[in-house]
């Protein structure tokens, strides 16, 4: 059983976000402190897992194969940084067709669990909007992040509030590392 899984969104999270989608290596920007933050979740033995949402692939904005060709990118530059991204769960689906992997419904972390040994008690779900923290809540992971640096995140309703907020993954990092059994909710926006 691994002990410490950390599910990652990625847009948002890894890197900057855009409304029109990223479609290309070239428009693909780690944002500050994610590359260190998960070299470090990878030096203290967590698990990091991908867990997105990509629908440009069946916008037909992105092959799949273009797509995980920049995921390919994407672990090599965090493996450089001295980090692994140990495997990405995609949704390649538009809202509009109903499938049961889109977040926030929790099918890609099921993928992940029967891929792996998880406990999914002790895993932390980290998103930057509200359909990511009801994913990992619907999931029945332990605990939930939810990033606000990169864009105005969508704030849960109060009773699927994250249990902490963060400005960015370095500073969410410090939060899993540091407080393994504690629940809070701590808004931190502006402190970066």
């Amino acid at each position: 059983m691994l002990k410490r899984v950390v599910f990652l969104d990625r847009d948002g999270v890894i890197n900057r976000d855009s409304p029109n989608y990223i479609k290309s290596w070239a428009e693909f920007e780690f944002l500050p402190s994610s590359l260190e933050a998960i070299a470090r979740l990878t030096r203290h033995g967590a698990t990091c897992i991908v867990i997105t949402n990509q629908s440009a692939v069946n916008r037909g904005l992105i092959s799949r194969s273009r797509l995980e060709e920049m995921h390919q990118r994407m672990q090599t530059a965090i493996h450089a940084a001295g980090g692994v991204i140990t495997d990405i769960f995609y949704c390649p689906h538009t809202p509009e067709e109903g499938c049961e992997c889109r977040k926030p419904k929790p099918g890609l972390i099921h993928q992940a669990c029967r891929a792996y040994p998880i406990d999914l008690s002790v895993a932390v779900m980290v998103g930057d909007s509200a359909r990511d923290i009801e994913c990992g809540r619907r999931a029945g992971c332990g605990r939930t992040l939810l990033i606000t640096g990169s864009k105005a995140a969508s704030a849960p309703p109060k009773d699927q509030a994250a249990d902490f907020e963060a400005a960015n993954l370095g500073q969410g990092v410090e939060w899993i590392l540091g407080n393994p059994n504690e629940k809070q909710i701590k808004p931190v926006r502006g402190i970066f």
